[in-house]
């Protein structure tokens, strides 16, 4: 019996070498939370495009129940309150562009580098910034968008 179970034993290893099976990580025991590369960039660009359009409704469906948007100074979590603060900013920026300059993406994490312009309604003035965003993912959504701009760096 005891050379038995050092056969199978033997055996079970050679199969997980041989198909590769990674014990310690997490999608070996079920844990599909890792969305790919792909999907992430999708969800970047969806929610470029959502900032550009001012569409609250839409980006705020991109966020987790919980999520959150935090930028210098301000912190907004929840999708009712994401997309009330979307609808508010709306109100008084137009003219929104975002050149996307690179995206980084590991696990359920992203940095993107964008080009980021408005125009403030009630000045006309156009505002630039080179912004970052580091985003954390969720069950294929946004879970956290944390803001990082430069206004005051030449272009």
């Amino acid at each position: 019996m005891k050379d038995w179970r050092k056969i199978l034993i033997k055996g079970l290893i050679i199969i997980l070498i041989l198909f590769g099976i990674d014990l310690f990580s997490s999608d070996a025991f079920g844990n599909q939370d890792n969305m790919n590369q792909e999907d992430i960039l999708t969800l970047i660009n969806k929610s470029k495009e959502a900032w550009v359009a001012q569409d609250a409704d839409a980006l705020a469906q991109m966020f987790t129940p919980d999520g959150e948007i935090i930028v210098p100074g301000k912190k907004w979590q929840g999708r009712a309150e994401i997309r009330a603060e979307i609808t508010h900013f709306a109100q008084q920026y137009s003219d929104v562009k975002i050149d996307i300059q690179r995206i980084i993406v590991e696990n359920n994490q992203a940095a993107v580098e964008w080009y980021y312009q408005d125009i403030h309604k009630a000045t006309g003035r156009r505002n630039k910034a080179d912004d970052v965003i580091v985003v954390d993912f969720k069950d294929g959504l946004i879970s956290r968008w944390r803001e990082y701009f430069d206004t005051e760096t030449p272009v």
